[in-house]
């Protein structure tokens, strides 16, 4: 049993945490969790906030993966929290129907103990699939994430050192290469050299899933560069690879000034935002073929000045006028 799945059996049992997660562990959640310390409060800001609404939540990651990055291991993983919807999440309504809610992490190792666990929930498709949308509909596809293609994402084969480092080296090459937009055209950007034609793009609710390169700068890239044209990614949190896997992220992972309109139909706020992201990279051969990605976009609202809680209870209402 992985480390994080043995963590979340400490809490549901209320055991001693103290086998598994270093005594000042923090735990960085989605907004409006935020950052917890301590085990009591770990018990009774996070995880009673997820076992309360879902009784018989079950982790169930498809990709989980290791390595070491300046002197800690990382741990990064994906997948969905499932349970059923029995009592409301954060004011969301309960549906009393299965829920997924999906969530992205990357979890800091010390002394074979949680140091630091960051993790992405994606609180605005739980609003989704209790029939509220509070912003526009995706641009890509709605739905549940698929696991990767080849389905070894959990603890992923990795034939020698080397093929983690190029994997590594793909990634951070074509992370360069988004780094050359002209602020014209999304063409400027070569990423024919580093993604396959059918390359899949798992994105959050909000965004959506994207397929191929014209997909990608259809339903996110385009809107997303034109609203941020200054973006930069500012703090990298760590790498982590194992095979054809790489993850990157952090908290925040990017800055970015909200300059124009279009990202997620919302007006420009002309405020400079954090933004916190998580990849995870699926490399074959000489091309990237999948990318999973989570994004606090409800933290990015309210930077914005919007309520994405509030707008979502007035459309519920509105709705059942």
């Amino acid at each position: 049993m992985s480390i994080i799945n043995q963590f979340y059996q400490a809490l549901d049992k209320q055991q001693r945490l103290s086998d598994v997660a270093c005594e000042d562990m923090r735990l960085h959640a989605s907004y409006p969790i935020d950052t917890i310390q301590g085990y009591s409060e770990l018990q009774k800001q996070y995880w009673q906030l997820l076992k309360t609404a879902l009784p018989d939540i079950q982790r169930k990651a498809f990709i989980e993966f290791s390595s070491d990055y300046e002197g800690s291991t990382w741990i990064a993983a994906t997948g969905y929290f499932v349970g059923t919807f029995k009592a409301p999440l954060l004011n969301i309504r309960a549906t009393q129907k299965t829920l997924y809610l999906r969530f992205t992490e990357l979890v800091k190792l010390e002394q074979g103990k949680i140091k630091d666990y960051y993790i992405i929930l994606d609180f605005l498709d739980v609003m989704n699939q209790a029939g509220v949308n509070p912003l526009r509909k995706s641009l890509g596809h709605d739905g549940l994430i698929m696991p990767p293609s080849t389905m070894d994402g959990l603890n992923p084969p990795e034939e020698s050192p080397e093929q983690a480092n190029a994997s590594e080296q793909l990634v951070m090459n074509m992370l360069d290469e988004l780094g050359r937009f002209d602020g014209k055209s999304l063409q400027s950007m070569k990423l024919e050299n580093y993604w396959h034609p059918d390359f899949m793009w798992y994105g959050p609710a909000g965004i959506g899933t994207t397929r191929g390169i014209e997909g990608f700068r259809r339903h996110h890239q385009g809107p997303f560069v034109f609203s941020f044209p200054d973006r930069v990614v500012d703090h990298k949190a760590t790498i982590v690879k194992q095979g054809n896997y790489v993850a990157t992220g952090g908290w925040p992972h990017m800055h970015g000034s909200h300059l124009a309109g279009g990202w997620l139909g919302l007006p420009p706020s002309g405020k400079n935002l954090e933004l916190r992201v998580m990849d995870i990279w699926r490399r074959e051969g000489s091309l990237l073929v999948e990318n999973w990605v989570g994004i606090d976009i409800i933290h990015m609202c309210k930077q914005m000045g919007l309520d994405v809680f509030a707008i979502m209870n007035d459309t519920f209402n509105q709705a059942h006028s």
